[in-house]
């Protein structure tokens, strides 16, 4: 990152400095020496950072977080609403077993309960998180086996044929 006059400059923008205006490319095309003659001085990036729970870093290098509470409310509502959209392709079934006395393919009832079992096991989770670091280490955490019940990331698979 390229730093002037305490401000980061963009490598593909123009900027000014000292009355002179400098063109789009004139940092990729600069010299060390062209650009340590002006007060440009060379640091590194800071990390990429998950938006999702955090903004930024402060002053001293640190992330900054995202309010806690505010996103325990977000995560909650984000994991039910997947609930019922994972749900959602075998309603149809369930009405139709109450309208006609149709029954529900075998699997499907099972699923459907395990489905809920596990959303309020993240939702309780999620609750249980104090911090937004220990939140983002729990939405983020993927076992490396591929998935495990506990994870945020794991849902049950729908019995064949119905996703």
């Amino acid at each position: 990152m390229f730093i002037l006059d305490g401000k980061p400059l963009s490598p593909d923008k123009g900027f000014t400095h000292d009355g002179i205006n400098y063109p789009s490319n004139w940092l990729r095309l600069s010299t060390l020496e062209e650009r340590t003659a002006i007060g440009i001085t060379e640091v590194p990036d800071l990390p990429l950072y998950d938006t999702r729970f955090y903004v930024g870093y402060d002053s001293d290098g640190n992330l900054i977080p995202r309010d806690h509470d505010k996103l325990v409310i977000e995560f909650e509502n984000s994991t039910r609403r997947f609930s019922y959209e994972y749900l959602a392709p075998t309603d149809w079934y369930i009405v139709r077993e109450q309208e006609t006395g149709a029954p529900v393919p075998d699997g499907v009832k099972p699923w459907r309960q395990e489905t809920r079992n596990a959303c309020e096991a993240k939702v309780t989770t999620i609750e249980l998180t104090t911090t937004t670091d220990e939140l983002a280490e729990y939405i983020t955490y993927v076992t490396p086996s591929g998935g495990a019940p506990t994870d945020y990331s794991y849902w049950p698979p729908a019995p064949s044929g119905i996703h």
